[in-house]
Parts: C-alpha cells; structure tokens; sequence
C-alpha cells in the first residue's frame, strides 16, 4: 500500500464509503472488477484495477524523483566531472542534503497533516545554543545535556500543538510567535548569559561524555583514500529519519490518522480519529528533529550562534513541497521530501562547482519550487481522476 492511499477508509479506519454500509464490508460485486458497475450502484474504489503507469504516476515522491535526476544530470553537465561526481562532491551536497532533510521530513510530514511550523528553522538554532550552554557554563554532562535538549523541544511542540487544537488558531500565526519568541531568546537571552557574546563555543574538548556524543552525532564514516575526511553521521540520520517517517505513513495507524486529519479534519473525527492528539504528536516530532539537527551541529562544530537556523524554515518547507506535500494538506510522502531535501543540497553545491555567481541560488530555488508544483499539482490531478 502506497503513502499515497493512507486515507480514511483504508487499512485501520473503518470509514464507510461510497457503497458501503455502515463501514463494514464492501458488498459482493459478482466479481465487478475494471470499473464495471451494476447499475444503481457506485463502484468502492477500493476494489478498482488500476494500471502499473497508473500507480506510479499516482506517487507523491515521482516530481521529487525526476526533479532529483534532472538536478544531477544538470550539473554533471556544468561541473567538473573531479568534483561533481567524486565522492568529495557527494559528501558536500549530501551534508547539506541531510540538514534540510532531518527536517524536511516531520515538516512534510506536519504538513500532510494540514499544519506549520514556522519555528522550526531557528529552532535548530536555539536547541544548539542551548545544549552549548548547558555544557559550556553549567559544566553538565553532554548526554545529560542532549537529554535536555530534546525535552525542551519536545516540549515546544507540545506547547505549539496544545495551543493549535485548543485555540483553533492557524498554526501560521502560533508558530510565528514561538519563532519571535526564541529569536529572542537566542539574541538577548544570550548576550545577557554569554558576557555580550552571541556565540556560545566550548573551550575544552573534556566536557564530560563530549567524545561518545561527538562519535554518534558529530563524527564522520567511511573514510578513504579519496575522501580521507569521509562522510558525516548527519547523513546516517538523515536515513534513519526518512525510514521512520515513511514507515509511519505507510505502515500505521498513526499514518492513516495523519492523511485523515490533513484530508478533512471534521470527517476523522467523525469516525473516531483522534484530531487533536494527531496533531500535537506532529508538532512535537517536528520540534524534537529541530533539536537533533541543533544537537548534531553543535557537536560538530562545538560552537552555536544565535543567528543559527534562522530563515531555514522556508528551505524544509520548501523541500517537502518538492516532494510532492500539498500545502493544504491529506497528500504528501516522507521519501519526497527527503528527495526535495536532496535537490535544495545538488542545487546549492553544484552552482559553486559550476563556477556560477552563487547570488543566483534562490533564484534557481525559485525556478525549481514552482516547477515542482506544477508537477506535483499534475500528479495529484492524476491520482484524483484515477480513484473515481
């Protein structure tokens, strides 16, 4: 079963449907199949043949998919062949790729669910400079540290959600003002505790659990000869999040809650979904990413800045969109927007190996946004007219 098809109705939702009474079984067709209707009856769509090019082209991730190789095939093109297609130039994009995609997966995924969070990007940010403070100046041990960090994310996306489902307010607005909230934060909390300093750096490596969390979070892999500094574990993370986000939505009942939630809000909870608890789950796992991602870069660089992750929101919203997220929610797919993440990585690398004015990146970005819906738009057309 497809990310695609994860709508009330299906697998776990009992949810009646056009010719179905009461939720249970579908009536016995005689053996109907192709769309031929007995008639007076309306054919369940669930028990409509569809075609291979059918069910491919019904794909959220295809625009991602052919975007991707469109990108590739661009600028093996325009760059050097010793840099774009080395494992020097894959180990650059893939790095930038694996920090939008960290990401750009719950926010495809909080989207799915017809939600924002506007705070995600600084976010990452203030979760980075917070577990630099926690080390730094209150001397705590780094996994205790990483602990804290994730709670006080989780707790973010607790607060960004309850007030959501409570308010009814848009999210938009909410997650504006917790993104104000902590810009602040990051800027005035942080030259109050930091001596007039917006950078919060360790001065010694010996901190307390620093090596072991350094080798899961911030250490590097497959080193070789031809790229002697290997690949970053942000790039094992980024994977790892991408398979939880893809077997959610196609393998669980939580994914079935969060395409019926997106879909129509009001129909879910008519036939038993759990609206607010879904949402506020989706919120909570798209501010704990936001604090692995700042956990991974302050363990990488040991150092946090409060401009950090700022403006980086738009890039995982970006991204899931160019995976195929609709921006209005119930279709999206978590491999789309880890291939989305993957274009916003090929793009910006490759037009630096290219040699081009990097001062055109967002102008690119822009090109290949709109492209992307277009496509993506085209595609759910597609899967729309195939289910009736």
């Amino acid at each position: 079963m497809t990310e695609r098809s994860r709508v009330p109705g299906a697998g776990a939702l009992p949810v009646p449907g056009p010719g179905v009474s009461g939720g249970g079984e579908p009536p016995d067709r005689g053996g109907v199949t192709g769309g031929v209707v007995p008639p007076g009856e309306t054919l369940d769509e669930r028990v409509v043949q569809v075609s291979r090019l059918t069910r491919i082209m019904q794909r959220p991730e295809l625009g991602a998919l052919m975007g991707a190789v469109a990108i590739f095939l661009i600028f093996t093109g325009f760059a050097p062949a010793h840099l774009w297609l080395s494992q020097t130039g894959l180990a650059s994009w893939s790095q930038q790729a694996s920090f939008y995609g960290i990401m750009a997966v719950p926010v495809g995924l909080l989207m799915v669910g017809g939600e924002f969070d506007l705070s995600a990007g600084v976010m990452t940010g203030a979760t980075a400079i917070l577990m630099g403070l926690l080390i730094g100046h209150l001397h705590w041990n780094a996994w205790l540290a990483i602990v804290a960090t994730l709670v006080f994310g989780a707790l973010i996306g607790l607060l960004n959600g309850f007030v959501r489902v409570k308010t009814g307010l848009p999210s938009f607005i909410i997650t504006l003002a917790t993104f104000f909230v902590l810009r602040g934060l990051t800027i005035g909390g942080v030259l109050l505790v930091n001596h007039g300093s917006t950078q919060v750096a360790l001065t010694t490596t010996s901190a307390g659990g620093l090596a072991s969390a350094k080798d899961v979070f911030g250490s590097t892999f497959a080193s070789n000869s031809a790229l002697p500094s290997g690949y970053q574990t942000a790039v094992l993370w980024f994977i790892a999040v991408t398979a939880a986000g893809t077997w959610v939505l196609s393998r669980t009942t939580f994914g079935n809650w969060i395409f019926a939630v997106g879909g129509d809000q009001n129909a879910a909870r008519n036939v038993g979904v759990p609206v607010a608890r879904t949402k506020i789950l989706l919120f909570v796992s798209a501010s704990v990413a936001a604090a692995l991602v700042g956990i991974i870069s302050f363990t990488q660089a040991s150092s946090a800045v409060s401009e950090q992750g700022v403006g980086y929101e738009f890039y995982y919203i970006i991204a899931a969109v160019i995976g195929g997220c609709l921006l209005t929610g119930g279709y999206g797919s978590a491999v789309g927007a880890a291939l989305g993440a993957c274009i916003i990585g090929m793009a910006f690398q490759g037009v630096i190996y290219a040699g081009w004015d990097s001062s055109w990146d967002f102008t690119f970005l822009g090109v290949v946004l709109f492209i992307a819906v277009v496509v993506n738009t085209v595609v759910y057309m597609r899967a729309q007219r195939a289910r009736r």
